[in-house]
């Protein structure tokens, strides 16, 4: 098996969703006595949380890079990196080390392409939701997105910050994320895309009025696939 390296810590709980998932998918497939080979840097997400200037972003990509280069320099032989809105400095970090690096996007895509979604919505902070860098990924597939609606925008992004990231599932939460869902099926999506790590702790992903594409688990099943080679 192959060793993968997780850019972790954005939140830890986030980390844990990762490091459960892929071990039970390379136990599912090496025997119950297996598990994962598998690095994690856990990042201090104080340091990395609500960023807007291009200064932000720009030491965000620096932090992640050394991060991505200490994981390679410790053996790691593909990256990932365990939070959907720091995929905004992907490139940066992907062009700091010469082994691959999944992009969660990608991932997403490519399950909704062979299931042939063609309609979905796709849910999760506030620059995962507007800008270009997550949603793009998924258009460029022939895939639709539907218009975000900012203030499903503000609500999921308060959700996400002031509850998820710290561990709080509360009631009102889920009866949020149920009622947009089924809205945006009014609205004629096919599919429900999680584009926040966190919002698997507040949605049945099993068991919905549409198919949900919960990011965690499908670049956690891309970890898998690369571990077993």
């Amino acid at each position: 098996m192959r060793k993968i390296g997780l850019i972790g810590g954005l939140s830890w709980y986030s980390t844990r969703t990762y490091y459960e998932h892929i071990n039970r998918g390379v136990q599912a497939r090496a025997g119950m006595g297996s598990s994962a080979p598998m690095l994690i840097e856990s990042l201090d997400f104080a340091q990395l949380s609500r960023l807007s200037s291009a200064d932000d972003w720009a030491r965000a990509g620096d932090v992640l890079s050394e991060s991505a280069q200490r994981l390679e320099q410790a053996g790691a032989s593909a990256i990932l990196i365990g939070a959907n809105s720091m995929h905004k400095v992907f490139d940066t970090v992907a062009s700091a080390v010469s082994v691959p690096m999944l992009h969660i996007a990608e991932c997403v895509a490519e399950r909704m392409v062979a299931d042939e979604v063609k309609r979905a919505a796709l849910l999760g902070t506030r620059n995962v939701m507007l800008e270009s860098f997550y949603r793009q990924k998924l258009v460029s597939r022939d895939i639709e997105l539907l218009p975000p609606n900012m203030q499903r925008v503000e609500t999921l992004d308060q959700i996400i910050y002031e509850e998820l990231l710290a561990g709080k599932v509360s009631r009102q939460a889920e009866r949020e994320l149920k009622t947009i869902i089924t809205v945006l099926e009014q609205e004629g999506a096919e599919a429900i895309v999680l584009g926040c790590t966190e919002l698997e702790m507040i949605v049945d992903v099993d068991a919905n009025v549409l198919p949900i594409y919960d990011c965690t688990r499908i670049h956690a099943d891309a970890a898998v696939d690369w571990i077993m080679g």
